[in-house]
């Protein structure tokens, strides 16, 4: 909502630009460089092979015009997307104001009962259908602002998407089919259009021999300004999640499961905007996952069991601004355990124990942010196996969302409160 959109009018401006000096680089080189092998005073192959050469590097000229022209034609398409979602969303909230409720700048609805006189705020506390009414209120223009915001941050994702998937060298005139002797270089077809453009996927080397089995790895380089190098290998045999949820009374039920069996070894580290990582890991087997969970209102209570056999190994260090962990873990051998906790207005507090049978040790602590629920968690754990064995582990968690509304809600009670003694006092 604070961002200065214009500003990517302002950057397609200056791909524009660079556009048009491209092409006077362009035209330069083929009226100097190129052309000396254009006349009738060099022959033979050294002359063929520079013919090639500088006609590849000619195309590169031209297709880094293309490029940042379509750059800045993406650039324009942002705009114009994110300006028309950003006006959608303030109207979403004035709605929402209007209606009689408050929005704060992290996009969280409430009832406003500033607007209610003391008599008023006591009339809805003592009503539970007045509570109720609230409630559904309250739920709808949250799910109102919740679908605006959600559309935003698609379309965020495809700008970033489409721009990064431009300056990817399309290779349509390589590998003897055109000019293009650089597989790694400009893209002379760039897509400008927001609408037409695709969503970019890293190489992925791919094979399934059968309809069961699949492998495949990737790497990824660190680039230049803060980027993660990363690699991936897997041969995945199966994995199978079910979810669901009901309601049974007062109570919101919901339960997950989820079972996969391979092979897997994964690593990245890097400095990026989100901090300091460095990751490995590899395992292979058989893991299976059951969790329950249950919520009335401000409580809520979890269930979950964890199986695991097979062996793993790993080493994990972060230090960013929504996440601190370090740990490491190296087993052989099959595990069995279970975790539980309880969470009252958004502070939870959850336990974990296994039993072990095999050789290993693991230890683990940490802090971090769950970037789908804005959930924080802090825990730590420690295992030991000579043969026999067992893992311990104690985790909070702090819902801010929730707290915030069970915060809102204990104010308006004291409030009402207040008004109620008043009211008897008057």
């Amino acid at each position: 909502m604070s961002t200065n959109l214009g500003l990517l009018t302002t950057a397609a401006a200056k791909w524009d630009s660079m556009a048009g000096e491209f092409k006077k680089v362009e035209t330069r080189y083929g009226d100097t460089v190129q052309k000396i092998v254009m006349g009738d005073n060099w022959s033979g192959v050294s002359a063929g092979a520079a013919l090639t050469r500088f006609t590849a590097t000619r195309y590169e000229y031209a297709a880094a015009q293309n490029q940042a022209k379509a750059i800045a034609s993406l650039l324009r398409g942002a705009h114009e997307q994110l300006t028309d979602l950003k006006k959608k969303l303030e109207s979403a909230r004035d709605d929402a104001t209007a209606a009689g409720m408050t929005v704060s700048e992290q996009g969280h609805v409430a009832f406003d009962y500033s607007k209610l006189t003391a008599a008023e705020r006591s009339a809805y506390h003592h009503d539970p259908d007045g509570q109720a009414t609230i409630r559904t209120a309250v739920d709808k223009w949250q799910k109102h602002i919740d679908d605006r915001v959600k559309v935003a941050s698609e379309a965020d994702t495809h700008i970033k998407d489409a721009l990064e998937a431009a300056v990817v060298d399309s290779n349509r005139d390589a590998l003897g089919k055109g000019a293009d002797e650089t597989l790694t270089g400009f893209n002379n077809y760039a897509e400008g259009d927001m609408a037409k453009a695709k969503k970019y996927e890293p190489a992925d080397i791919r094979t399934r021999p059968n309809g069961l089995f699949d492998t495949g790895r990737s790497v990824t380089g660190p680039g230049t300004y803060g980027k993660e190098a990363s690699f991936k290998a897997y041969a995945d045999l199966f994995h199978a999640t079910a979810q669901g949820s009901t309601a049974k009374g007062d109570w919101a039920l919901s339960g997950i499961a989820d079972v996969y069996g391979g092979a897997r070894a994964t690593g990245n580290v890097g400095f990026t905007q989100d901090g300091l990582v460095a990751k490995a890991e590899a395992s292979v087997g058989v893991r299976a996952l059951a969790e329950g969970r249950a919520e009335n209102g401000r409580l809520g209570v979890y269930g979950r069991a964890e199986g695991f056999g097979g062996a793993e190994i790993s080493g994990t260090a972060k230090a960013g601004k929504d996440e601190v962990t370090l740990g490491a873990k190296a087993f052989a051998g099959a595990k069995a355990g279970v975790a539980g906790g309880t969470e009252y207005a958004g502070i939870g507090l959850g336990g974990t124990a296994e039993a072990w049978v095999g050789l290993g040790a693991e230890a683990w602590w940490g802090w971090k942010k769950d970037k789908e629920t804005g959930v924080w968690s802090l825990g730590a754990d420690a295992g030991l196996s000579p043969g026999l064995g067992a893992k311990l582990g104690l985790e909070f968690t702090f819902d801010p969302k929730k707290f915030t509304d069970a915060a809102g809600d204990a104010a308006d009670a004291v409030g009402d409160a207040a008004g109620d003694a008043k009211d008897w006092l008057g």
